[in-house]
């Protein structure tokens, strides 16, 4: 919150989402999220240690949900830009590459589109 009103967020993460993204870096460290744009899993949030996925010049940060980074590829995240990522988790297998492998919970990344006030006060510096 800043000068008392709230901060509009680009992504924010379920009670879910917070409890396996703190299951994961308790066994791997600092970790960083990659939203998929189709491929080999979809397109899934990927969960990769710090340091393990490259982010390139196309990508951009969305922000971070409990001191993790998400980052989407710029096209991407310029189609979705009237919509707030939430991510959250399923049952399920994870992205092949993905941390969530194999804990038979994966997450999953869904939208909500922005009201007209939210989206003036993302537009604003």
């Amino acid at each position: 919150m800043t000068d008392g009103v709230a901060r509009i967020e680009r992504v924010v993460a379920t009670p879910a989402a917070l409890e396996l993204i703190a299951e994961i870096r308790a066994e791997h460290g600092p970790l960083l999220f990659h939203q998929s744009g189709g491929c080999c899993d979809g397109s899934s949030p990927m969960c990769y240690p710090i340091g393990e996925f490259r982010i390139g010049d196309g990508d951009i940060l969305l922000g971070e949900v409990d001191g993790t980074p998400v980052y989407i590829g710029r096209a991407q995240g310029e189609a979705w830009a009237h919509t707030q990522l939430i991510l959250d988790v399923v049952p399920g297998r994870g992205g092949m590459f993905s941390l969530d492998n194999g804990r038979e919970r994966r997450f999953l990344t869904r939208g909500r589109v922005f009201t007209d006030a939210e989206r003036d006060q993302l537009a604003r510096p």
